[in-house]
């Protein structure tokens, strides 16, 4: 049976670490701040939003939320922003997705302070981040890196198959992966002969939103397999991208869903804010 990698308890480790940082930092009279928006009555972005919430009162980050109804006009969004980019309390800044048809989320992105990007979404910031001299790195591809390392898997020389090329995390932890010297294969839907390509895999991270895509005759013996996808079924249980009965008895390393990459990503956001409240990212 596969070794479970469990980002539950890794979050928690980071979050007993960003405590002893946050204390220090408050020391110094510096209490990292960030700021949610939120628009829209979505029950998934309510429920990321409360999370988010709790995390930051658990570590001791200063957080508000301003929520802000569906039919809202974009130019109050923008205003907000240009409020928070000028608050000295704040040091991330965080728009949850999606948004309402009638709103540009590539605008509203791009109107936050890449200097407090948080989720690494602005263009300079992705611009910084392919040139290998990021700001600040993306929440989900970095909690990703972060499982990888604390359970002292290897990336270099390894061959990487993602499966998935979204702005949020295909691309990003391509290059990412490229830059720890890892050899990278992007899959995705037009891909021909997925199994062929996920057999090839010494570590396969899949992120495609298709509950069970990968099954056990698609895994190499002994791979390490990280699941990103959330599909919630018709029972109502949370589902990954992997069918994790079957493929947790080939694969080498497994992450669970929930409770892998999950409470990562959550916590990657956290130290994104107190790099950013130490200026670490002042570049």
């Amino acid at each position: 049976m596969a070794k479970i990698l469990d980002g539950k308890r890794i979050a928690e480790e980071i979050k007993v670490e960003l405590k002893l940082e946050i204390s220090e930092l408050k020391e110094k009279g510096i209490v990292p701040g960030l700021a949610v928006i939120l628009v829209g009555e979505g029950v998934a972005s309510q429920i990321y939003v409360r999370n988010k919430e709790r995390v930051c009162e658990e570590v001791g980050i200063f957080s508000e939320v301003h929520r802000l109804a569906e039919d809202v006009e974009e130019q109050e969004i923008l205003d907000l922003i240009a409020q928070l980019n000028a608050d000295d309390r704040i040091h991330g800044i965080l728009m949850q997705l999606p948004l309402p048809p009638h709103i540009d989320p590539q605008k509203i992105l791009s109107a936050i302070s890449p200097k407090k990007d948080v989720d690494c979404f602005h263009p300079e910031n992705v611009g910084r981040m392919f040139l290998g001299e990021p700001r600040f790195l993306p929440c989900t591809p970095l909690g990703i890196v972060e499982i990888l390392k604390r359970y002292g898997i290897g990336i270099s020389g390894k061959k990487v198959i993602i499966v998935g090329r979204s702005n949020i995390v295909g691309k990003p932890l391509a290059m990412m992966m490229l830059q720890k010297n890892a050899t990278v294969t992007m899959a995705h839907s037009k891909t021909e002969n997925l199994k062929e390509e996920a057999l090839r895999a010494e570590i396969l991270i899949v992120a495609a939103g298709h509950a069970g895509l990968i099954s056990a005759d698609m895994i190499k013996q002994g791979a390490v397999v990280v699941d990103v996808g959330i599909n919630r079924g018709s029972d109502g249980k949370l589902s990954g991208d992997v069918d994790f009965p079957d493929v947790s008895r080939i694969a080498g390393a497994i992450t669970p869903v929930p409770g892998g990459v999950g409470p990562m990503t959550i916590m990657s956001l956290m130290m994104n804010t107190v790099k950013s409240a130490k200026g670490i990212n002042n570049i």
